[in-house]
């Protein structure tokens, strides 16, 4: 059994709200934008710092671009300024941080930031442990459908914690998981049909399962649906 997604943060380029002009280069009509107080070119200056996209990989800039976003309300400049706290990324590791920064993003509904502050709360991670609250992040996001709150969401009703353990309930979000792709989910339902925990056992099912994993890339479904071929 697969178990917890760690830290998510936003990591893909994301285009901005103005229109350069066709002679300006993407990274001088992004820096312009920002500079002049756009909160979403921010946010894209900070990921393109962050990741070395156009400009010279720099963490410090990175942090300065998203603090500057996330001071003016954006949710995912929130969301990556509090998963550079948590993870020492570019700053001193700092979780009392890390968990204001995501409050700020869940508090607009970002299912990210909620999904990472059910994280803390079930790993204790700058908080005192609290399986309760971690479950009630992991539904607030997971109910937006983020696939790997729905994937955590699936493993304390597998485990039992801060829940009542509920084999039906962890199958029917890691169903919801999966059908997004979540080879974790794909190879945990692989697990659950092949033991016959919370189904009734099915050894051709663990096998599609397990093979669904293994076509997304996940190397032990690969080796579990092996084992049932042989």
């Amino acid at each position: 059994m697969k178990k917890l997604f760690l830290f998510f943060a936003i990591i893909s380029i994301q285009l901005c709200c103005f229109s350069p002009a066709f002679s300006v280069s993407f990274e001088e009509a992004t820096k312009r934008a920002a500079e002049q107080g756009n909160a979403n070119a921010q946010l894209t200056l900070g990921i393109m710092y962050n990741l070395g996209e156009g400009v010279p990989q720099d963490f410090a800039k990175a942090h300065q671009w998203f603090e500057r976003a996330a001071k003016q309300g954006n949710s995912d400049a929130q969301l990556n300024l509090g998963f550079m706290y948590a993870t020492g990324e570019g700053v001193r590791q700092d979780y009392h941080k890390a968990k204001e920064w995501f409050e700020k993003a869940a508090a607009q509904g970002n299912p990210d930031a909620q999904l990472n502050l059910g994280i803390m709360y079930a790993t204790g991670e700058g908080v005192r442990q609290d399986y309760q609250k971690s479950i009630q992040w992991y539904e607030k996001s997971a109910k937006k459908g983020n696939s790997q709150a729905q994937y955590n969401l699936g493993v304390m009703y597998y485990d039992g914690k801060g829940v009542r353990q509920n084999y039906r309930n962890a199958k029917e979000w890691f169903e919801k998981a999966a059908a997004q792709g979540n080879t974790s989910a794909q190879f945990n339902l692989g697990i659950m049909y092949e033991s016959g925990k919370g189904v009734r056992q099915n050894r051709a099912t663990a096998k599609e399962w397990y093979g669904k994993a293994c076509d997304n890339g996940d190397q032990e479904g690969c080796d579990a649906y092996a084992r049932l071929n042989r």
